[in-house]
């Protein structure tokens, strides 16, 4: 049989990294290290020694886009030597000659990734995935073939990635490694210097020496949350029976809908809950809301809920007031003013962490869009952070716009109380 011989040549330190894997791996690298050609490499390997019937790996990142652009001509190039490869462009497919099957895919709705069986699988940036894409979608796929992991990154803040390798650290039979530009010897030192002089501090120690000390890069509401953590405002806040519950709405279809509960006492807004779902009708999220038994006022949706759709030819307003919802619409608003609007609100916020935790972690990790370079966008990232962000965004326009002159204007001699 002819020797085919796959164009790779790992690094000393990625050889010792392929030596060293166990069934799940967390690997934190600088930018530049090479992770992806690594860890594609290491999916080619594992599925053609496979002996079971049909091996499905899987590269999943953040985004189909981002999985196309990162990886999709590195599986091709180092696959293109095996003979009667089979390339499915659109669905990023590479079928192998042995019968298994390496696809590229994206996180943005987790929920479409269960009912897969997993051989093996790449988990690319997990600091940019749902939080529960590991624990509730991938770890239950690998159980039936005993699949392997291995997750990789650039540290943004105390987050899912962090935890997971947090965990990997104090758990036998994980393998982990943090690799500094510093000590990897990847990249020149001239170069690392010229990049600490350019960038700022806290972006040089995450990108380039794997420090997750420092926030989501270009995290948008990080000061703000972080005052309320310093503030002690990310507690407990128990419901209130005595006063009304208002609910703020990101609606998706297909995509994710997610739903902020609030109260607001005093001067203070208490968010008292966060819910989130996708693939549902209204109805479903009626029942969601009914079973919470909240003493609810008005539910505030998005201002593009008022459209009526062609296959039904009513508005999702519409359907949600004949679920007997009491219903209002968000005045429609710039992303960049809604934004300012969150900001100014946080001040005031707080919330009741048991319950709200997802919501928050998404706003923690909420950030402006970046290009290839790493150059911020004016615009945020939309993934799975934008739905909860949206929500709490239509929360900060619409409580500025009717909860402010909601109270009754009283006189006195000398001017309005």
């Amino acid at each position: 049989m002819k020797k085919i011989t796959i164009p790779y040549k790992p690094r000393e330190l990625q050889q010792q990294i392929h030596k060293g894997m166990q069934r799940f791996n967390v690997l934190v690298c600088h930018r530049r290290f090479g992770k992806t050609v690594l860890t594609i490499n290491e999916l080619i390997k594992k599925c053609l020694q496979n002996q079971l019937p049909r091996p499905r790996y899987y590269y999943i990142a953040p985004t189909y886009s981002m999985a196309k652009r990162i990886a999709w001509d590195y599986l091709k190039y180092y696959t293109s030597v095996l003979p009667n490869m089979e390339y499915h462009e659109t669905e990023l497919r590479a079928d192998l000659p042995n019968g298994g099957r390496i696809q590229l895919l994206g996180c943005e709705r987790p929920n479409t990734l269960k009912g897969l069986y997993i051989d093996g699988v790449i988990l690319d940036e997990v600091a940019q995935m749902p939080p529960k894409i590991w624990t509730e979608v991938i770890r239950p796929a690998l159980s039936d073939r005993e699949g392997w992991m291995i997750a990789i990154g650039t540290p943004t803040g105390h987050n899912a990635f962090y935890q997971l390798y947090d965990h990997g650290k104090h758990t036998d039979g994980w393998f982990t490694g943090l690799y500094k530009a510093s000590e990897t010897g990847i990249i020149k030192p001239s170069e690392l210097e010229e990049a600490k002089k350019m960038m700022p501090p806290e972006i040089y120690e995450a990108e380039y020496e794997c420090s997750f000390e420092s926030n989501a890069i270009g995290a948008i509401y990080s000061q703000g949350l972080a005052k309320c953590d310093d503030e002690s405002r990310v507690t407990k806040i128990p419901y209130d029976s005595t006063l009304p519950v208002d609910t703020f709405w990101d609606l998706g279809m297909a995509d994710k809908t997610a739903i902020w509960f609030v109260q607001q006492k005093g001067h203070a807004i208490h968010v008292i809950d966060y819910f989130e779902d996708s693939g549902e009708s209204l109805e479903y999220y009626a029942t969601i809301l009914r079973d919470k038994g909240y003493n609810y006022d008005t539910h505030y949706f998005p201002h593009d809920a008022s459209v009526r759709e062609l296959g039904t030819g009513k508005s999702r307003l519409e359907i949600a007031q004949s679920l007997g919802l009491t219903t209002s619409v968000v005045p429609k608003m710039s992303v960049d003013d809604g934004i300012n609007a969150v900001r100014m609100i946080l001040s005031r916020c707080y919330f009741n962490y048991e319950t709200t935790k997802d919501g928050l972690d998404a706003l923690r990790q909420y950030r402006w869009a970046t290009n290839d370079k790493g150059e911020t966008k004016n615009r945020p990232q939309h993934d799975w952070t934008s739905h909860a962000a949206d929500a709490f965004r239509y929360m900060a326009v619409g409580l500025n716009e009717t909860k402010q002159w909601s109270r009754k204007i009283e006189y006195n001699q000398i001017g309005i109380v």
